[in-house]
């Protein structure tokens, strides 16, 4: 069995690594080493700096600590001189000593072991108990639903005294929907209109906002919203049922915003770079038809979501900076010049054609 100073050596020597190499790594003064290479262990000032560097040094080269510690101890005990007492009675029996320290040794790494192994071993996971999810059936009795759908999962649609139901058939590279006569596909941050009763009008407006292709198991997150049969006509919101709501001038100038098969709610985004008295009212939407006015500061922002319409009546044009969003654009107004009282509509129509136009038309004040 080689002795310390020999494992210590060999090792070093087996990575290619002179004294000057280790002492400059791990910052242990050469005559340190060599002195650990030759058990000279009196160059050391105290036992703990000994020990110290001994177990730094086994680290380093990749040996085993305990096994060389042992070592070491075993030629420290050899070193210590026998009192004349003891050599007076029955020797001590010296490899009696060494075998019983080693073999205790030995006891306590296997304890460490089984301790670090039954505290830190992964546990294995039980498998999670699978649960059948059952359908859900979601009424759209507010006009617009915005929900996580599962396939399915059932969208049911009021109409004309009649409930038609939505159901997703599938989650896949797209989500597919089965409707009354009808299947519908739509991707993600995409947009479809369905005609829910044949009556000839695109009802239903879907729009799919996020979900992983091909994991229905995660659902999909969705828009659904009624559209008013009312957008179907091609004239300018009525501005005659009230003597304080400005009238649609022919005459003035529209700007195309959006063009589309089909209508999509929209966002209208407004910054305040000035003070401004704003006033803004939905238009078309039963349940949403108050008018809203405040003061608006300089860094102020408000934004408008509409299913079909919205109109503005700004007290200073050049105060405000305007945006449209929505079906993934993002379109920019123009307001006004400067000290300009402005009054116009946002409101989607629908072309000789068939397709449908977001327009902004600027109104008589």
């Amino acid at each position: 069995m080689k002795n310390l100073g020999e494992q210590l050596r060999i090792g070093r020597e087996n990575k290619g690594l002179s004294l000057n190499d280790v002492s400059r790594e791990i910052n242990i003064a050469q005559k340190y080493l060599v002195a650990l290479e030759t058990e000279d262990f009196s160059q050391f000032p105290a036992e703990t700096y000994l020990q110290g560097f001994l177990k730094n040094y086994c680290e380093y080269l990749g040996l085993d600590v305990k096994e060389i510690l042992s070592l070491y101890r075993l030629c420290r005990i050899e070193e210590q001189p026998v009192p004349i007492e003891q050599l007076l009675h029955k020797p001590v029996n010296v490899q009696r000593i060494v075998v019983t320290s080693l073999i205790a040794v030995a006891v306590l790494a296997l304890g460490a072991g089984a301790v670090y192994y039954f505290r830190f071993m992964p546990k294995k996971e039980q498998p999670a108990e699978y649960v059948e999810r059952v359908p859900a059936e979601y009424p759209l009795t507010e006009g617009v639903l915005e929900k996580r759908f599962f396939v399915g999962d059932k969208l049911i649609v009021p109409l004309d005294g009649n409930d038609y139901r939505v159901t997703v058939s599938g989650i896949g590279d797209a989500i597919t929907l089965a409707a009354p006569g009808k299947n519908i596909t739509i991707d993600l941050n995409s947009n479809a209109a369905a005609d829910i009763n044949d009556d000839g009008f695109a009802e239903l407006h879907i729009s799919a906002i996020d979900y992983v292709q091909n994991r229905p198991e995660t659902g999909a997150l969705m828009r659904f919203d009624i559209m008013s049969t009312a957008l179907a006509a091609e004239q300018p919101p009525a501005g005659t049922e009230a003597g304080n709501i400005p009238v649609a001038n022919p005459g003035a100038a529209t700007q195309v915003i959006f063009n589309n098969a089909s209508p999509y709610p929209f966002t209208l985004r407004v910054v305040f770079n000035g003070y401004c008295m704003f006033r803004w009212e939905i238009l078309r939407e039963a349940n949403r038809q108050n008018r809203t006015e405040r003061y608006f500061l300089k860094g102020e922002e408000q934004t408008i979501t509409a299913q079909n319409g919205v109109r503005v009546w700004i007290s200073n044009a050049s105060a405000v900076k305007m945006w449209v969003i929505g079906g993934g654009n993002n379109v920019p107004l123009e307001a006004g010049s400067a000290g300009e009282i402005v009054v116009e509509d946002i409101y989607w129509i629908r072309d000789d054609d068939g397709r449908y136009k977001l327009i902004q038309a600027r109104l008589e004040t």
